[in-house]
């Protein structure tokens, strides 16, 4: 069985979201916790400005739950940066045991999943996962400078400048996770970088098929589907994949790629994408919306294209996954 259920809850002790002023135009931007509204954050790069977005929301989640770093035994971070550069760099003089991940923009659901597993091993009390994006480290690294002004096609997706932080604890809470599912890599043979949503959306329908079907439920059982950053295209093609089988979610299905940003005004093509858009959105309004009693049962399921620059360059295919949580109210 692919789905794990957890034998003790997992229990979500605060989180916080960080944007840019991007962020701060969309229609969930109020959810974020703090906008900084200068991109590269009084820093000379802007990696090291991803990196201080992530401190930043780690920062801020310590805050509202009345904890220090001596009360937190491990942190897992990652973002799309080679090495994952800005989670180390954000990191490296906090003095807490660190796990780089990396399931790009699935990350945000890769580390929250392994720092629940931690808990739920004994092995640790309470647990951070964090991830990262930032608009301008990523054109840098995987298409052109930003200097070079290129155009871009309408099925691409634009890089959310933003971060997020959850955290866990075996302590219990109004919020917390009972079940996850890690995905399988799926290639359909997309070789497109600029629309990732198609090289995506059959991996989140693995995903989601294997839940529903190791869960015995059906997606009316569920408040909400949350995918990671479908974008639209990705979004449509995921509704046809699992049509297919009989298994229809457009009555509930939000993708956080869609969320983020207000597509009618914003010239964003397809919609949102970066390890930080599902971030932002879970950490912004899932679960504040799940605070207020709004869901009470959801699926969140991150989505990640693993291409490199290097794969794309020499026109390889883009493998791609999903890893879906439940996250539930009491």
């Amino acid at each position: 069985m692919q789905t794990k259920f957890l034998n003790e809850n997992i229990y979500v002790k605060s989180y916080a979201s960080v944007g840019s002023f991007l962020e701060k135009k969309s229609r969930y931007g109020s959810y974020l916790d703090l906008i900084i509204e200068d991109p590269i954050a009084n820093r000379k790069t802007w990696e090291e400005a991803e990196s201080a977005f992530q401190k930043t929301a780690f920062t801020l989640a310590l805050k509202k739950a009345s904890l220090n770093n001596e009360n937190i035994d491990c942190i897992f971070a990652g973002d799309l940066i080679n090495q994952c550069m800005a989670s180390s760099y954000a990191f490296k003089e906090i003095g807490i045991p660190f796990c780089g991940v990396y399931g790009a923009c699935s990350t945000m659901a890769l580390t929250i999943i392994s720092a629940a597993n931690l808990i739920a091993s004994k092995m640790a009390e309470n647990a951070a996962a964090v991830t990262s994006s930032h608009f301008c480290s990523a054109e840098r690294q995987y298409r052109f400078p930003l200097e070079y002004g290129g155009q871009r096609t309408p099925s691409s997706q634009w890089t959310a400048t933003a971060s997020g932080c959850t955290l866990l604890t075996k302590n219990e809470t109004d919020i917390f996770l009972s079940a996850y599912n890690i995905g399988k890599i799926v290639d359909l043979g997309v070789k497109d970088s600029a629309n990732m949503g198609a090289a995506m959306a059959p991996a989140a329908a693995d995903t989601i098929m294997s839940f529903l079907h190791d869960s015995n439920t059906a997606p009316s059982d569920y408040d909400a589907i949350f995918t990671g950053d479908l974008g639209e295209i990705g979004s449509n093609l995921l509704y046809g994949l699992l049509n297919k089988e009989n298994i229809d979610i457009k009555a509930n299905h939000h993708d956080c790629g869609l969320l983020l940003y207000n597509k009618e005004i914003m010239d964003v093509h397809s919609g949102a994408s970066g390890c930080g858009c599902s971030a932002a959105i879970l950490n912004g309004y899932i679960f504040k919306e799940m605070q207020r009693g709004t869901f009470k049962n959801i699926l969140f399921c991150a989505t990640g294209a693993l291409l490199s620059e290097t794969s794309s360059k020499q026109s390889e295919t883009i493998p791609a996954i999903a890893h879906l949580i439940n996250f539930r109210r009491k």
